[in-house]
């Protein structure tokens, strides 16, 4: 046997690690109780989403270049070849296409011109659809002329109409600077006009007008229509001739054409502006054209013309170039 046979021998770090006392357990900490869950909360019902009464958009030039070449194309001659209603014939011949110049255009577009070239700003109140190419309430005279007076063309039209068939009554919804106004209340020297104008700072202007034209047939009646057309209509006037250039949207036409046809007669006549200005009025004109009280329709595109005639035997509508 060796020298160090049956010898165990230990290692100095095992002895020290096995004879080193082990250290306490720490206790452990008491668990914190769970706090209780708070109770859901229930759930809120969906609201249904609010109906949008904004009005919609007005048709883009484009739009409204395809569609008047449309009605050109698919229209009645102008000269009323091939239109078999006699009274629809004779309004062709004497009235669209009477084109002599009265002694009042002059006075009246040398007005327009001013307005035109009149660059101060006044402050606008817009109550209808708004102006498709002024959005601010400052506005500059001169664009509201150049953007929302009626032209001569259709202004001088609508004075023929009133010269042809005399209306003694007539209302104008829209009075803008008076223009339009003066050609009706020019057309008729008899008759009472009442025209309403929603801004203040408009009717002055339209008032002074008058003035300078030496209108006095003319009663301007200011504010906000769905306020103070109520109260006229209540008057019971008859209605002989309208021109409704006011609010452009849909509901707002239609309640006029349904409050103004209560005091409306078999020979009464009804003119709106704009009826292919957008979706809107398009579709307000079908339910005007359409109504069961309306015997014929003329489509100008710029404007539509209803008459309520019973000698009519059936409902007519035309569109006739203009």
């Amino acid at each position: 046997m060796g020298k160090d046979a049956g010898i165990l021998t230990i290692n100095p770090k095992q002895q020290t690690t096995k004879n080193k006392p082990h250290k306490p357990h720490k206790p452990h900490k008491p668990h914190k109780p769970h706090k209780p869950h708070k109770p859901h909360k229930p759930h809120k019902p969906h609201k249904p989403p609010k109906p949008d009464k904004s009005p919609k958009p007005l048709y883009s030039l484009f739009t409204i270049a395809k569609k008047y070449l449309s009605y050109w194309l698919n229209a009645s001659n102008k000269n009323g070849h091939g239109v078999h209603s006699p009274f629809v014939f004779d309004f062709i011949i004497h009235v669209l296409n009477d084109r002599k110049k009265e002694p009042c255009f002059e006075a009246i577009e040398s007005v327009r011109t001013l307005l035109k070239s009149n660059h101060d700003f006044i402050e606008v109140e817009d109550f209808g659809a708004g102006s498709a190419v002024i959005k601010s309430n400052q506005r500059k005279i001169s664009r509201i002329a150049n953007s929302s007076l009626k032209s001569a063309k259709y202004a001088q039209l609508l004075h023929r109409i009133v010269k042809y068939f005399r209306p003694k009554n007539i209302v104008e919804l829209g009075t803008s600077f008076g223009i339009t106004t003066a050609y009706l209340a020019k057309g008729n020297p008899d008759a009472q006009l009442y025209t309403f104008e929603g801004a203040s700072s408009i009717s002055k202007i339209a008032e002074n007008n008058f003035k300078k034209l030496g209108i006095k047939n003319v009663e301007l009646i200011n504010g906000d229509f769905g306020k103070t057309l109520p109260p006229f209509l209540e008057k019971n006037i008859p209605i002989d001739f309208a021109f409704i250039d006011g609010n452009h949207r849909e509901k707002q036409t239609i309640d006029y054409f349904n409050s103004i046809l209560s005091h409306c007669h078999e020979h009464s006549i009804l003119v709106f502006d704009d009826i292919h200005w957008s979706a809107e009025m398009e579709s307000a004109w079908d339910f005007i054209k359409n109504h069961q009280s309306v015997s014929l329709s003329v489509d100008l595109f710029f404007i539509g013309i209803v008459f309520f005639r019973k000698d009519f035997k059936e409902k007519q509508h035309f569109a006739i170039q203009f």
